[in-house]
């Protein structure tokens, strides 16, 4: 008998002050049988920093070929495609062909190996590269309930996140951008 997703519902007020951006999201999110905590928080995270109209989940670990996070637009097109973890070149060149916008949220333990392997391969290709800090993530990870009203302050390279139980910060740093933000 295969493993079902484990659905988690999200109430996040997000205010991104480097966007000038305020929402109030409701989102449910499927958390795949063989994805951990951290990466659907780093999904979670990636959703924050770029919602927008029309922004969706993908299919996720479930769909080999299918982005983490998308926007279409009306006409079908592929907007954005936002990939996390740490993908192989091959699979981001492909996304490139595929859509207007990639950008790539690293985020665990051998994220320093990743982009040292394939920073060259990288840099030939259109697309933002980011990469969250693990223990950060572990913290607001740490966080996790099946049902969460939390806040997301997004400002510099930093979230700041209050939630029921606790309040914690996670930044990033910028390995590649070749868009303007």
């Amino acid at each position: 008998m295969a493993l079902k997703p484990t659905v988690y519902k999200f109430k996040i007020s997000l205010s991104d002050l480097d966007r000038a951006y305020f929402d109030a999201l409701n989102l449910t999110l499927a958390k795949h049988p063989s994805e951990n905590e951290e990466r659907m928080m780093v999904r979670l995270l990636g959703y924050c920093l770029n919602a927008q109209e029309f922004l969706s989940f993908g299919a996720g670990l479930s769909e080999a070929d299918d982005p983490a996070i998308s926007v279409r637009t009306l006409d079908d097109q592929l907007a954005l495609w936002i990939d996390v973890g740490e993908p192989e070149p091959e699979r981001i060149k492909k996304a490139t062909r595929k859509a207007q916008q990639v950008k790539v949220y690293s985020f665990n333990t051998k994220s320093d190996v990743w982009w040292e392997q394939n920073a060259a391969q990288f840099e030939r290709l259109d697309v933002d590269v980011y990469r969250f800090d693990w223990a950060n993530v572990q913290s607001f990870a740490k966080m996790l309930e099946r049902t969460m009203d939390f806040s997301v302050t997004i400002s510099g390279n930093s979230a700041y996140l209050a939630t029921a139980k606790g309040e914690c910060e996670v930044s990033w740093e910028t390995l590649q951008q070749k868009h303007d933000v």
